[in-house]
């Protein structure tokens, strides 16, 4: 059994008790003993990283009585939670909890085909449902210039158009050209499909085949990537490794993007 020792540390020796503080982001404070003073930026295993004014940042472990702040001596401890990061939506947007789908603009946003919806709907159908801005498909825009025609746009209901394959010299160019009105907004990606716009990385295949003239280019793909010629199915496949804007290109990101803001910018529900 062991015997009790009594602490014989005179009263007045014995170091006064300081306050404990939680090391929260941005809490500026000094390191005792030394002249760096910085805010903290993160707090984990026993070690807390403060940046100074320069943009400097080092790591301290969490001692007792090892910082002040406001001048005063305190021992910094780990905060009882982590601050929640907003949540995001597959477009990078932040989310809005519990928000209703908004009515439904007389704008829209056509794409070229129902693959091309799946992506978009994929990636920003939580911001589209907030904006109430619905997209239909085509199934090719051959016939462009009577669909605009026939969905008479005007300021209070603007469309936009995406286009596959939208380059100098295309087909797809000359039809895009043929439409005026300054109620409609076409813009495209460079790709033969919509497909080659989810980056191979999230697919983990080292890029998109080249596939000859004269075939059928999703055909084409399935064969050189081994996989069962059923276009249907592969795609089914691609979508599914689409779990946000990081795997897309950039190029299919912006033109979406200038789409949905052409689309609401002015116009009312």
């Amino acid at each position: 059994m062991r015997e009790y020792s009594p602490d014989l540390t005179p009263q007045w020796k014995r170091p006064m008790p300081v306050p404990e503080v939680p090391a929260d982001p941005d809490l500026v404070v000094e390191v005792a003993g030394t002249d760096f003073c910085g805010a903290v930026v993160a707090c984990e295993a026993g070690t807390v990283t403060l940046e100074d004014r320069f943009g400097k940042r080092r790591v301290f472990p969490l001692e007792p009585r090892g910082f002040l702040l406001e001048g005063a001596v305190v021992t910094l401890t780990r905060p009882s939670r982590a601050p929640a990061a907003p949540l995001r939506t597959a477009s990078g947007s932040v989310a809005v909890p519990g928000a209703r789908a908004r009515v439904a603009r007389a704008g829209r946003i056509y794409v070229e085909g129902r693959h091309d919806a799946e992506l978009v709907e994929r990636v920003w159908g939580d911001d589209l449902r907030i904006e109430g801005v619905v997209v239909e498909y085509l199934e090719g825009v051959d016939d462009l210039e009577a669909v605009v025609a026939d969905f008479a746009p005007g300021p209070d209901a603007r469309l936009g158009v995406l286009v596959d394959h939208l380059v100098p010299g295309s087909k797809e160019s000359r039809i895009a050209a043929s439409v005026t009105s300054s109620d409609v907004l076409v813009v495209g990606h460079p790709y033969v499909d919509v497909w080659q716009a989810v980056k191979p990385s999230a697919l983990g295949i080292p890029a998109w085949p080249v596939v000859p003239p004269g075939q059928d280019w999703k055909t084409g793909v399935c064969r050189a990537l081994g996989w069962p010629e059923n276009t249907g199915a592969a795609w089914q496949h691609i979508l599914s490794r689409v779990r946000s804007y990081k795997d897309l290109e950039p190029v299919l990101l912006g033109r979406v993007e200038e789409l949905i803001d052409f689309v609401t910018d002015g116009a009312e529900a």
